[in-house]
């Protein structure tokens, strides 16, 4: 092999060599950023962002509860009556059968149980009696039923007439936003842009520019804040158990909804 093809051939290895160092060099550093992208180079900022809105469904539970003797099939009976009536009412002022849904159905036992334990005869002897077992009496049928309504000029009617219909117990009432995505992207729209806004403030402060975007993590407040009305979970009839009353005036107040967003950018 001729002293010129040496050269040529050791010139190439050379070149194949540092272009493989290369990639590699590059894959490496590519590699590197995605499984930890700038993380010593990075800076994060928040921002929260606040929609206040008027909710659009009330919802609240009634029960039927019925107690009686040992005879079940007939409190059975009565109870499911009573409730039927109550929920017919409840379609009758516009209720859409899938805003109607039965929460729970409980029956249960009631007992008697006897005296019993040690005792002393006219001699003074110490007697221990075993003790009888309780003896069941009677039962206790519940039911508990959810209901939403959408025309809150209804909703103080719908609540006396489900007691005036066999339900002794109205309880839970709060308002709340049936479909909250609207309200959700406008608040998330606003928490972000508070946060390019904090970016760019920190980044003229820090003497660094903003680089590429490299996460958003987001947030929801826990609880809906209320403002002007009933509002929270719990309402106003926590329990109402009359007969006859008048229909509650009922308010649905607003409600402030918050995201917050926290995004992470590469410092250039």
């Amino acid at each position: 092999m001729s002293e010129r093809i040496k050269n040529i051939l050791g010139a190439a290895i050379i070149v194949g060599v540092v272009a493989f160092a290369y990639a590699a060099v590059s894959y490496v550093g590519t590699y590197s950023e995605s499984i930890e992208p700038s993380s010593f180079r990075s800076f994060g900022v928040s921002g929260e962002g606040k929609v206040v809105a008027v909710p659009d469904v009330a919802q609240f539970t009634f029960s039927v509860l019925t107690e009686g003797g040992e005879n079940l099939g007939a409190l059975q009976r009565d109870n499911t009556e009573k409730v039927n009536k109550a929920i017919a009412f409840v379609k009758s002022k516009g209720v859409d059968e899938k805003d109607i849904s039965t929460r729970g159905y409980n029956v249960e036992p009631r007992y008697e149980s006897f005296p019993c334990g040690p005792s002393y005869g006219p001699s003074g002897e110490y007697i221990n009696r075993s003790c009888p077992p309780a003896r069941i009496v009677g039962y206790t049928v519940n039911q508990v039923v959810q209901v939403k309504v959408r025309d809150f000029s209804k909703v103080g009617d719908i609540l006396t007439g489900v007691v005036e219909s066999g339900a002794n117990s109205v309880s839970s009432l709060s308002f709340t936003i049936d479909d909250r995505t609207q309200v959700e992207a406008k608040a998330r729209n606003e928490a972000i842009a508070k946060a390019k806004e904090k970016a760019r403030e920190v980044a003229k402060a820090g003497g660094f520019r903003v680089g590429r975007l490299l996460s958003i993590d987001e947030g929801y407040s826990p609880y809906p804040r209320f403002y002007d009305g009933v509002g929270g979970g719990g309402g106003i009839a926590e329990t109402m158990s009359l007969k006859t009353a008048p229909a509650p005036s009922i308010e649905p107040g607003s409600q402030e909804v918050v995201v917050t967003v926290t995004l992470r950018y590469e410092i250039q």
